[in-house]
């Protein structure tokens, strides 16, 4: 089995090597191959020239000559992902990567279709931020009404999906409100959608951090507008196949 791990970054020139020296240390257990894919939108910070001058093994950078915004960037990866599984790690270490492995297990445990790595399961949640803390819990709610899950943590930067899923979804977002996207569609495509805890290391904005209230605002009209139908949950020439899961 191969692991595609999506790394979008963005001004991260403080955090990339590093993050992408501890994915390539990252023990994903026995049988698990990985190939990362390092897509960069554009960096003006020194980001682009750290990637342009080193290299990594197993690893595939690509420089969009556009800023894609997050979700476009993933939505490229996915499209580029060669293993069975796609996962999203962030290039700001706020989700450090040895943690790949809880994802992976619940794949190996359950036949897994999607992994949530949550920051609330085990009381563990960390945040600078009140709003930030408040915004997950309301639009995980409204996921959770919405869609009938009973998921604690749907705006998780760290999400595992199989490839042939990711391909076959119809995603049209662009920024940070791809990851409500993705998990509706997972949903509406009926598949089960699972939970692990992570630990979380927030920034501060003076740090780095990028997500605002406004992101929180097109998340909200994601989750209302996949729910009426306004989007398509797969695309035309999607097949998908369900497996029994443990």
């Amino acid at each position: 089995m191969k692991l595609t791990i999506i790394v979008c970054a963005f001004n991260e020139r403080d955090t990339i090597e590093q993050c992408l020296g501890q994915i390539l240390a990252a023990d994903l257990g026995g049988g698990w191959e990985r190939e990362v894919i390092v897509l960069d939108n554009c960096s003006t910070d020194g980001t682009r020239e750290i990637l342009q001058s080193s290299t990594w093994p197993s690893t595939r950078v690509v420089l969009n000559d556009r800023n894609l915004g997050k979700g476009g960037s993933i939505r490229l990866g996915f499209e580029l992902a060669a293993g069975e599984y796609c996962v999203i790690q962030d290039a700001d270490l706020e989700y450090p990567p040895e943690q790949l492995r809880r994802l992976l297990e619940a794949v190996e445990a359950r036949s897994a279709d999607a992994v949530l790595g949550s920051r609330v399961i085990g009381g563990a949640a960390r945040y600078h931020y009140l709003h930030a803390f408040l915004g997950i819990r309301l639009l995980s709610g409204l996921t959770n009404l919405m869609f009938g899950s009973n998921l604690t943590d749907v705006g998780t930067a760290i999400k595992l999906v199989r490839s042939d899923i990711a391909k076959s979804l119809n995603l049209v977002c662009n920024g940070f409100d791809l990851d409500f996207e993705l998990v509706n569609k997972i949903l509406l495509a009926g598949f089960a959608v699972h939970e692990v805890p992570l630990d979380y290391f927030p920034r501060t904005y003076a740090q780095g951090k990028k997500i605002t209230v406004r992101d929180g605002a097109k998340a909200l009209w994601v989750i209302v507008r996949d729910r009426l139908g306004l989007s398509p949950v797969l695309r035309p020439d999607a097949v998908l196949i369900r497996r029994v899961v443990k």
